[in-house]
């Protein structure tokens, strides 16, 4: 898989950053708890790693905004746009602690995304330009 192809199949992409946005979150808590006894890490969590979620968030708003552009069903990008949007807020409140809730709720909606894009990539993505114009 080369950069060129991620670029002209936005589904693609998002199916690699999605899961590995999955593969992030179901990684991270076996990780630190790994590394709870240790006194080199006493409670710190890598910048960088903290920071994957918004890389993962950032690519994924790219794969879907391009994949909008050229799906074939409306309501379709409705569903990218709203999954979009929780796993933003989850990820948001995350980090800010707005509300009690529990990690686990950002699990189904990563996978959603994950067969949102691969469904769409099989069933839903224009093959010429002419399915796509409104």
């Amino acid at each position: 898989m080369n950069i060129v192809h991620l670029r002209s199949k936005p589904d693609t992409l998002g199916i690699a950053a999605s899961g590995l946005c999955l593969l992030h979150c179901l990684v991270t808590p076996f990780l630190f708890i790994a590394h709870t006894g240790s006194n080199v890490f006493k409670d710190i969590h890598p910048l960088w790693w903290k920071s994957l979620d918004f890389v993962f968030l950032a690519i994924s708003f790219i794969a879907i905004h391009r994949t909008t552009k050229t799906t074939s069903k409306p309501k379709i990008k409705y569903a990218f746009w709203i999954s979009w949007s929780l796993l933003l807020i989850i990820i948001m409140n995350e980090k800010f602690e707005i509300l009690s809730l529990s990690e686990i709720i950002i699990y189904p909606i990563t996978l959603f995304l994950v067969i949102l894009h691969y469904y769409n990539l099989k069933y839903c993505s224009c093959k010429d330009e002419k399915c796509c114009k409104n």
